[in-house]
């Protein structure tokens, strides 16, 4: 698998998807996700399929079980929060979990070229995962 391809369609993804227009008066960024969200009943869910591919591809490329995790916890607060009439679309534009979830891979996929990852949780702890066996 060529990382190096797969990371670029990854990051072009998510920014069409979090941060390709910017809103005119207040410089601030939304993607495809915070418009098709505002459409009432599916917009929410059409997003959320773009962000489970995002997953996927992480999962496809060999991202460990914490990191897939980390991944699906910041799509569940996007779709949560960002279902919630009006408030939800401010924070399309403030919370971007596709972004998150690319840059997560990203750096995973970086630290291990050298040989694992240090993930922080959020209470400031800090531990490292190896990085995974490759087979065949």
């Amino acid at each position: 698998m060529d990382h190096a391809r797969e990371r670029a369609w990854l990051r072009k993804l998510a920014w069409w998807m979090d941060e390709r227009f910017v809103l005119p008066g207040i410089g601030a960024r939304i993607g495809l996700d915070g418009l098709i969200g505002l459409v009432p009943g599916i917009g929410d869910g059409a997003t959320l399929l773009v962000s489970a591919y995002i997953i996927y591809r992480g999962h496809r490329l060999g991202a460990p079980r914490s990191l897939i995790g980390h991944m699906i916890a910041n799509v569940a607060v996007d779709t949560v929060l960002g279902s919630v009439p009006v408030l939800g679309d401010v924070f399309d534009v403030v919370f971007k979990a596709n972004r998150r979830n690319v840059d997560l891979l990203d750096r995973w996929l970086a630290e291990e070229e050298a040989g694992g990852m240090t993930v922080t949780n959020p209470d400031g702890t800090e531990w490292h995962e190896p990085a995974p066996r490759r087979w065949g």
